[in-house]
């Protein structure tokens, strides 16, 4: 639970991590809270628009880094330790998800068989 420092009118003035002197528990989904985060941490309050383009854009580079070291253009070894760790956690983790997706399915896909003999949408 983040800890707040309020003025006199309870305006939050500032946030910590850790109890300090003066300062009061709130809940982390706290309306105030959620106020002063937006406005006084740039990117923050539009920053869905961000987040996913910059998720998109490590889906990318990791892509990217895959086809160099497929065309051996690049070796794995030529990249530091912590990021080789960095790419082999991913790897797993995306094969991972591969793994649960093939063998549930995305959910749209139109050979979807919901076991229905009668060919409604039921489960029953």
């Amino acid at each position: 639970m983040p800890f707040v420092h309020k003025d006199a009118q309870g305006k939050i003035l500032a946030v910590y991590t850790d109890p300090v002197e003066g300062t009061q528990e709130v809940a982390s989904d706290d309306a105030d809270l959620v106020a002063f985060i937006h406005q006084n941490i740039p990117g923050v309050a539009g920053g869905g628009e961000w987040m996913e383009s910059d998720l998109a854009l490590a889906r990318v580079i990791e892509d990217l880094i895959e086809v160099l070291i497929d065309k051996k253009l690049i070796m794995f070894t030529d990249f530091p330790a912590g990021a080789q760790r960095k790419l082999l956690d991913r790897r797993g983790l995306r094969k991972e998800f591969d793994l649960v997706e093939d063998l549930f399915g995305t959910g749209d896909d139109e050979n979807f068989d919901d076991g229905d003999e009668n060919g409604g949408g039921g489960l029953f």
